[in-house]
């Protein structure tokens, strides 16, 4: 850390030295623009810059695996970079194919250019188009309605609300791409933290409870995979089921009401509530896990798996829960 001692200029201009390492690094100098971001009681200071792209290239020779291609575009994207340069001596066409899939799964990327040896990827929504806030409450209602959905799909053996439950993961992650992208960009750019409207810890925040989110979303996949490998379920069994899942969900929820509500008492009271909630999910969890141990082996572990995802569903809601009391922590 280095310390300026500010000066007074002309009897009405507080002025202060910039220090020269930071200056010569970041290619500022006499009639340089310098750009200043207030931040309660910070100032932050950015060189000004022409271009705010932020541009990575990427070599791809070799990556045939899908997953991994896919995961290496997903990688740049949330890492924020704005044009992404994916380059090899000869791109096949099975990488484009690739290529277009993932850029299809992720908020506003766009492939701008494709070449024998290049393809080049555009991000084409700028931070004040993105809202973390609309992103998390749709990830909300998606990721809580699949888990509903897919409980409803186990009891009433209904491959086709069970199919549909796992196509509609795509769309819960792709808002968790762009929130985590959104997160980082802030990390990096102060101007992006100005134009979103929020402080970056809020921002950090909902970051952390999306991710519980898109962790609720894959239990729901996981419980919908499950529910086409089993039959109908009745009786006390179905009724303890549809009871941990309620339970469950209402974790999640109050935990969502307190990280999202502006009044700091209120987001207390919402949390440290949600979060008394999970014993009893617990408890109902056992019960249904000591009732389908009664079943046949094979289905009795389908149901402990089901009775897992569950449970850790309410976990997740005590992790958003603890980001809400954070949320509403006095700022020191």
């Amino acid at each position: 850390m280095e310390t300026r001692k500010v000066q007074l200029t002309g009897g009405s201009t507080y002025t202060v030295s910039l220090p020269k390492e930071w200056a010569t690094e970041n290619d500022v100098s006499a009639g340089s623009v310098v750009e200043f971001y207030a931040e309660d009681d910070l100032l932050l200071a950015s060189p000004q810059r022409e271009n705010d792209h932020v541009e990575g290239s990427l070599d791809i020779t070799g990556i045939e695996n899908r997953h991994e291609l896919t995961r290496a575009v997903m990688t740049m994207y949330v890492s924020g970079f704005d044009i992404i340069r994916l380059e090899a001596a000869r791109i096949t066409a099975e990488q484009r194919r690739v290529i277009r899939d993932a850029t299809q799964g992720l908020v506003g990327l766009e492939m701008i250019e494709e070449t024998s040896d290049r393809v080049v990827l555009q991000d084409l929504l700028d931070s004040s188009e993105l809202s973390v806030l609309n992103a998390i409450t749709r990830m909300r209602l998606v990721s809580l309605t699949m888990l509903s959905d897919a409980v409803e799909a186990l009891i009433e053996d209904d491959d086709d609300l069970a199919q549909d439950v796992m196509q509609r993961d795509d769309d819960v992650d792709r808002l968790w791409y762009m929130v985590s992208r959104v997160f980082r960009t802030v990390l990096r750019n102060p101007t992006a933290a100005n134009e979103i409207g929020f402080p970056r810890e809020t921002v950090f925040d909902y970051q952390s409870s999306a991710r519980q989110l898109e962790r609720i979303a894959d239990h729901a996949t996981k419980i919908a995979g499950l529910a086409q490998e089993t039959g109908e379920i009745t009786g006390e069994t179905a009724d303890l089921l549809d009871e941990l899942a309620d339970e469950a969900t209402s974790v999640s929820e109050q935990a969502m009401d307190a990280l999202l509500t502006d009044d700091s008492d209120e987001a207390v009271e919402l949390a440290n509530d949600a979060r008394a909630r999970i014993p009893a999910v617990d408890e109902t969890a056992r019960e249904v896990d000591s009732r389908v141990r009664e079943q046949d082996p094979q289905s009795a572990q389908l149901l402990g798996r089901v009775v897992d995802s569950l449970s850790r569903t309410a976990d997740y809601g005590g992790n958003i829960a603890e980001s809400a009391l954070q949320k509403a922590a006095p700022r020191p």
